[in-house]
């Protein structure tokens, strides 16, 4: 039993037969008897909502692991906490509270377990700031916790070929370049995506929860199962019980998320192919948790870990594939037994991961998901943290090999996405240009928005060997072809993004991993003093606090990272 569970609000401990009475009368009133005022109470935060087929599963997902709490002696309340659908705000001005929601989750989900004084959570999470949003929650509270993800979407079928959100994002680039008819861009896009389930390559969802397990904090295989089945209904009926075992035994969320555990996370990410956005929330964890991480360590990782998966959106598989090839372990397993992974880290089971994997098999000889570490797809990572005059602070790059290792051209600018999406669209785009959209960085979108319809459009024209793609942005899961993004400082706060004009020659080199405007620099300062600041995009409500608070990129983005400089993190 928790030592404090005489401190709680909803205590059965009464000292004159009164103090407590109303706060139990509350609680009865939504099924509580008397001796669950005596259990650990275990907040099961739900991210259940009809606004995307990513969470729409969720709210039986959390009765779930409500029922595995309530059958490890625990009491189980379930609360609920906001998502909003990437793939259907984007492109649009909605996009720019994307990145915000992950925010409004770690402030929501902290909110209720700090008023409500709960002794643990399982966090359940389906679209993509689902999950760093409850990691983050989850390092601030620092009470036992496990995160559960809502699981992938079966691909779509269309003549006899899989297909998912990008298919259809590719798509209207492929009918824009008069390569597909209006009829064959309905047919896909009406069967996409087929049910309940985050969207299916390795794209930011799937990254996230594979690297939450490598971290240590999900049950194993829970990032790599589908959203319908009852596989993923026990692995939430487990993760409750688990969650009562940490509690027993004193086991608490940063006792897990050590340097290591994010080492290994970003060796995961790495290993699968995995989106950039890994970069931009595993900062943002490391920052709640109080570990140091940085970009550049991104870098050191990624000289010694290979990409071994052959997952979209630059392979040929989905998640639904890996699933059944056994799914994550297998690949821990196989990263351990090669010196990659610190197999010595604690997880959620309360052993470590090497404990964990000691009985996990290999693949199956006859599979080409996973290639063996000896005979990769690309000896070291995709991810490339890039530095230069444009990016001083540093850039994230997705550099799959597939595209080329370097790129020069010339620099056609566009103030917004939207702009952008037009130009490429429109055949204003050609080969040898570097698209560069700009004002799209956390504190001028505000927001961050993802540039996947343009990446997509270029990809869909056939450009995607020829042409370039810059932003102070980011970019979905989804994005690929020779797309830099998170660069820093961005356009809003004066970043050298925000002086490149039409036809500057640009470089970008992910080999010596540089970013450059080749201008002298004299023409830089003239350029600079002409700068002007634009007015916030924002002025009240959330895009404005948001837009106020919001860290640079290259820390996260996070929102609470410098409210008082050089402090630890305060548990909650």
């Amino acid at each position: 039993m928790p030592s404090d569970i005489n401190k709680r609000p909803y205590s059965s401990k009464v000292v004159d037969g009164s103090d407590r009475a109303p706060n139990r009368s509350m609680l009865r009133a939504v099924g509580f008897e008397d001796e669950d005022f005596q259990k650990p109470l275990v907040g099961i935060a739900s991210t259940w909502s009809m606004v995307t087929p990513c969470n729409m599963h969720i709210d039986e997902l959390a009765r779930e692991s409500g029922k595995g709490v309530d059958e490890a002696e625990g009491k189980s309340v379930i609360f609920g906490t906001i998502t909003v659908s990437d793939g259907i705000s984007m492109g649009t001005k909605g996009m720019r509270y994307s990145l915000v929601s992950r925010e409004v989750i770690a402030d929501s989900i902290e909110t209720v377990m700090g008023a409500e004084g709960f002794d643990g959570l399982v966090a359940i999470g389906g679209c993509d700031k689902n999950m760093p949003g409850c990691m983050m929650a989850i390092a601030r509270l620092n009470r036992p916790a496990v995160f559960v993800y809502g699981g992938t979407i079966l691909p779509g079928v269309h003549r006899e070929k899989p297909v998912d959100i990008v298919s259809v994002f590719e798509a209207v680039g492929q009918h824009a370049g008069n390569n597909l008819s209006c009829e064959e861009l309905k047919e896909i896009e009406s069967c996409a995506i087929p049910g309940p389930g985050s969207c299916g390559g390795m794209y930011t969802a799937n990254t996230m929860a594979s690297a939450i397990e490598a971290m240590g904090m999900s049950l194993p295989n829970s990032s790599a199962q589908l959203a319908v089945g009852e596989e993923k209904r026990e692995d939430c009926t487990k993760a409750g019980k688990a969650v009562m075992a940490m509690i027993e035994s004193g086991i608490r969320p940063r006792d897990i998320m050590t340097r290591q555990a994010f080492e290994n996370a970003i060796t995961v990410t790495i290993a699968l192919g995995g989106s950039t956005n890994a970069v931009l929330h595993l900062l943002a964890i490391a920052n709640t948790a109080g570990v140091p991480l940085t970009i550049d360590d991104f870098s050191e990782i990624g000289k010694r870990v290979p990409v071994v998966c052959d997952l979209k959106p630059s392979g040929k598989y989905n998640m639904a594939h890996f699933s059944r090839i056994g799914g994550l372990t297998p690949l821990l397993k196989m990263l351990l037994d090669a010196g990659l992974l610190h197999g010595d880290c604690l997880t959620v089971t309360g052993k470590t991961m090497a404990e964990n994997l000691a009985e996990v098999g290999p693949y199956a000889d006859d599979q080409d998901v996973v290639y063996p570490i000896d005979q990769p797809i690309k000896k070291d990572s995709h991810l490339r943290i890039l530095r230069g005059n444009l990016a001083e602070e540093g850039a994230v790059a997705k550099i799959s090999g597939k595209e080329g290792l370097q790129f020069s051209g010339k620099a056609i600018v566009y103030e917004s996405e939207e702009d952008a999406l037009q130009g490429i669209l429109s055949g204003d785009v050609q080969a040898g240009h570097v698209v560069v959209v700009r004002y799209e960085g956390p504190k001028g979108g505000p927001g961050m928005r993802e540039m996947l319809a343009p990446t997509s459009a270029v990809m869909g024209k056939g450009l995607g060997k020829t042409v370039a793609l810059i932003t102070d942005g980011r970019f979905s899961g989804g994005s690929h072809g020779f797309v830099v993004g998170h660069i820093t400082p961005e356009a809003a706060t004066g970043g050298l993004i925000g002086l490149v004009e039409n036809g500057d020659p640009i470089t970008i080199d992910a080999e010596s991993n540089e970013i450059n405007l080749n201008i002298s620099d004299e023409e830089i300062a003239k350029r600079r003093q002409n700068w002007k600041q634009p007015p916030p995009a924002a002025t009240r409500g959330t895009l404005a606090k948001y837009a106020k608070l919001v860290s640079s990129a290259s820390e996260g983005a996070v929102t609470d990272a410098d409210l008082y400089p050089g402090a630890d993190p305060v548990t909650i």
